[in-house]
Formats: C-alpha cells, sequence, structure tokens
C-alpha cells in the first residue's frame, strides 16, 4: 500500500519533528478513515506540499472519535479549525518518524 501524504501547517510539522507532537486529527470520512488509516500503515508528512522537509513515519494507533469527547487543548483546537464538536474526528497516531532525502 503506498504511503499515506499528510501535508502540515509548518507549526505541526514542527511539532512533529521536535517530538512534541504525536497524533494528527482530521475530520474522518472518506479521506481519514479506518480502511486509509491502518496501523502499520506507512506515512509521509511535509511541511504544506512541497517536496522538501518531508518525514516518514507509520500509523500506530488509529481511533474515530466524537469531537465532545477530546479533551480541552484538543476540543479548542477542533473548534477553532471546525467552527463545531459535533463532528467525527480520525485520530492518527504517528511513531517512528525520520526524515526522508531526497
Amino acid at each position: 500500500m503506498k504511503p499515506l501524504f499528510i501535508p502540515l501547517n509548518t507549526e505541526y510539522y514542527e511539532a512533529f519533528k521536535y517530538g512534541t507532537k504525536t497524533e494528527e486529527l482530521r475530520v474522518y470520512g472518506p479521506r481519514w478513515n479506518h480502511d486509509t488509516c491502518q496501523e502499520g500503515r506507512e506515512v509521509i508528512i511535509s511541511k504544506g506540499y512541497g517536496k522538501q522537509n518531508r518525514m516518514k513515519g507509520r500509523i500506530w494507533k488509529f481511533k474515530k472519535q466524537h469531537g465532545s469527547l477530546f479533551g480541552s487543548t484538543y476540543k479548542a483546537a477542533i473548534q477553532a479549525v471546525y467552527g463545531t464538536l459535533d463532528v467525527d474526528i480520525a485520530c492518527i497516531s504517528i511513531a517512528d518518524l525520520e526524515p526522508v532525502s531526497l
């Protein structure tokens, strides 16, 4: 299976890079679900859509969770991005990140 491509804003890419972030939240749906985010699948995280600033890793855990059931920090982020907590969230946990050399 082809690696899952996850483009990120700079602040979130750097948080993964420095180890302060290990989970990515996306709206659960056709692109982000149990089929596309299988545990063990390789991922490529990227700062934006450019070819530089990429890391590879793997999904070590995946869960679907309603936005209202997260802790306060995640709730605030979900509310800020999606404008509501009434949304199902794909919580993608990523491990074994290392730089991709071009």
